[in-house]
């Protein structure tokens, strides 16, 4: 805010005629707007429950009986998280969702977690990729990485079994905290 009390905003044109002085001022408003994150992924995981595309239940439904069998088995908080947003990248493309999801949590989670959402297609196929052609052994391209067993535990426990209409589902209030508190700082800008 300047001295009448209106925002401040940088006013160049061009990236290669900035200062420091102007991104610092970037920069702290970006900071400043920080929860504005959090209320956008809340957002589009509410839009979620509009896509169900052939499925028992929607994508809503799915990602919350994701998060709550992570929580059941004790996981991190940002692994719940990771949980319920894995699919949050279905709003854009279906094909590329894990790695929109993974990009989207990328910032605030471990480095682990965001490979095990961007490769998460692969591991969940062993379980149905033989049925539309695909190789159900998709997964062992990732066999060398250090997080393959944290991502086959987190399509054969908490993903793969998540469909079911009669399942687990808590309300996405009840994530909403853990959502707000992940997105809350950004460990990378």
């Amino acid at each position: 805010m300047n001295w009448l009390g209106a925002e401040m905003t940088e006013q160049f044109t061009r990236m290669d005629e900035s200062t420091q002085e102007q991104w610092q001022h970037i920069i702290l408003t970006t900071l400043e707007a920080q929860p504005r994150v959090a209320d956008h992924v809340l957002f589009m995981l509410g839009a979620l429950e509009g896509i169900t595309d052939g499925f028992a239940i929607n994508q809503l439904q799915h990602g919350l009986q994701t998060a709550a069998r992570a929580e059941a088995a004790g996981a991190e908080d940002q692994w719940v998280v990771a949980s319920l947003c894995h699919d949050i990248g279905k709003l854009i493309s279906v094909p590329n969702h894990p790695r929109i999801a993974a990009e989207i949590l990328r910032p605030y989670v471990d480095t682990e977690v965001a490979e095990v959402i961007a490769a998460h297609q692969d591991f969940q196929g062993k379980h149905y990729f033989a049925h539309v052609g695909l190789d159900p052994n998709a997964r062992e391209a990732h066999r060398h990485q250090p997080w393959f067993a944290l991502a086959e535990r987190f399509a054969d426990e908490w993903d793969q079994n998540s469909f079911d209409p009669a399942g687990p589902t808590p309300p996405l209030a009840h994530f909403e905290p853990r959502v707000r508190e992940i997105f809350s700082t950004p460990r990378t800008l």
